[in-house]
């Protein structure tokens, strides 16, 4: 008798034993973003460029930069560049780009135009990643360890703006998909502000609608915008812009959609023109440049251009759709939210990275003025600490009798011992009794901070304002 090689099993424990786990991998560490605006892939690429001082200084390979993210991303280089690529300015796919960017990294508006190997591109942080990065060091976000146990990498990034509504984010799971539009940043701020100062503001008259970095103009309506902005789910059209010139009798395209590129355009265009249901263009051609996108249309003598305008806007992706689905992660679980509910996430998010940070500065300045109360007691008689130090006859007995004589502590007594002798001066004596007050009034306003919300969300708004007018662009 043959041995039975399976067992039955009902399909909802199968999909819970083998499916789920997937699916969730997905979910969570892949696809959708979390309250920081990045997904796991970005977050990596972008702090392991923070960690090669890319800030400042001179541009880096791309190549060496895919090479170290490889540390945190085992999923190869060619999908590591891939994501590089969209973060750099020269791609034109963020709003607000991360990446500085030098070479060819193609066009988010080009289906065609491939980017160039990371050996022959170089990249360095944008000066607005300053940003996304502040206190990171003061232990604002959890760590953890990367995939071998070899090094730590933030589970977030303690943005100083709501950088989850500032680009552009697509993600699709399994079993559920993400798709954020971008917001224009002095804009998101100023509501971000007003939020703060009064939760119960209309966030659409500081944010009228969202802001593409391939331009375009949106037909507005304003309850569907609305709906987006109470619920996270919606669609609007986008059109692109459309210019005539009359003295060349043809139509320049300069901005179209951030759902199509200009093939997608043209092809449409053409087929329209060999099936005869376009009869008015001779020709259409892509002039984009480094000057930026243009796509002209060369028109028949005698042709209503404002009937053709139409016409593409009807037919073609001239005109098009975006649908928005602002899915994102809190806390490990997605959740669809609105322009409200995910400010109030991303505040509390900020409040709780600013407190951290205030815990942090704390504790060093506790550390310091421990250091300091000891060697006040010690400098109150300082003869006599240098009489017990040449009078004691072992090195390792110094600490323990400054210990014993001035009733200090192990690290206090260290400290005091480690001091050069030509520091034992007046003015050295002074400055760090004078640096005591100081600090004492520095953990008071810290404190304060601590335990008053209202101060921190002076601190945030006061960030904003700071980016309001140090970034801030128009429409």
């Amino acid at each position: 008798m043959k041995e039975q090689l399976y067992v039955d099993q009902l399909i909802t424990e199968t999909l819970e034993k083998n499916f789920m786990p997937y699916a969730m991998s997905v979910i969570v560490s892949r696809a959708i973003p979390e309250i920081d605006g990045f997904k796991p892939s970005h977050r990596k690429i972008l702090f392991t460029m923070y960690k090669m001082k890319l800030l400042k200084g001179n541009r880096m390979k791309s190549a060496n930069v895919v090479g170290q993210t490889m540390k945190l991303n085992p999923h190869g280089d060619q999908a590591i560049y891939a994501t590089l690529v969209r973060l750099a300015r020269s791609n034109e796919s963020l709003l607000l780009p991360f990446i500085d960017s030098k070479g060819n990294f193609g066009k988010v508006t080009s289906r065609d135009m491939k980017y160039a190997a990371p050996r022959y591109t170089e990249v360095k942080l944008e000066e607005i990643a300053e940003e996304i990065f502040k206190d990171i060091d003061k232990n604002t976000v959890d760590f953890v360890d990367n995939y071998d146990g070899t090094m730590q990498e933030p589970t977030l990034l303690p943005t100083t703006y709501p950088n989850i509504l500032a680009n552009p984010n697509k993600g699709i799971a399994v079993g559920m998909a993400s798709n954020f539009p971008s917001f224009n940043l002095k804009e998101l701020c100023e509501a971000t502000i007003a939020f703060i100062q009064n939760p119960g503001a209309n966030l659409i008259d500081y944010m009228p609608a969202p802001d593409f970095p391939t331009g375009g103009e949106i037909i507005y309506n304003a309850s569907d915008m609305q709906r987006i902005y109470d619920a996270g789910l919606g669609s609007f059209k986008i059109r692109g812009k459309i210019k005539y010139l009359k003295q060349d009798n043809m139509l320049e395209i300069t901005e179209i959609p951030y759902t199509t590129t200009v093939e997608q355009i043209i092809e449409k265009v053409v087929d329209m023109i060999k099936t005869g249901r376009i009869k008015e263009v001779n020709d259409i051609r892509d002039e984009t440049d480094l000057k930026g996108l243009k796509i002209a249309i060369d028109l028949k003598r005698g042709t209503d251009y404002e009937k053709l305008i139409a016409k593409l806007f009807k037919f073609t992706t001239l005109e098009d759709s975006f649908s928005c689905n602002m899915n994102l992660l809190i806390g490990g679980r997605p959740m669809v939210l609105g322009v409200k509910a995910i400010l109030m996430e991303w505040l509390m998010f900020r409040r709780n990275c600013i407190k951290r940070g205030a815990q942090f500065d704390i504790d060093k300045i506790n550390e310091k003025l421990h250091l300091l109360y000891g060697l006040q007691n010690v400098l109150l008689d300082i003869d006599m600490a240098i009489k017990i130090i040449r009078e004691t006859n072992q090195d390792k007995e110094v600490v323990p009798n400054l210990m014993k004589h001035f009733q200090i502590d192990e690290v206090q007594s260290n400290f005091v011992a480690d001091i050069r002798l030509r520091n034992l001066n007046k003015e050295y004596i002074l400055n760090k009794v004078g640096e005591i007050s100081d600090l004492e009034a520095e953990l008071r306003k810290l404190e304060e901070l601590m335990s008053n919300d209202k101060k921190v969300d002076k601190v945030i708004t006061k960030d904003l304002q700071q980016i309001i007018k140090k970034y801030g662009q128009p429409r």
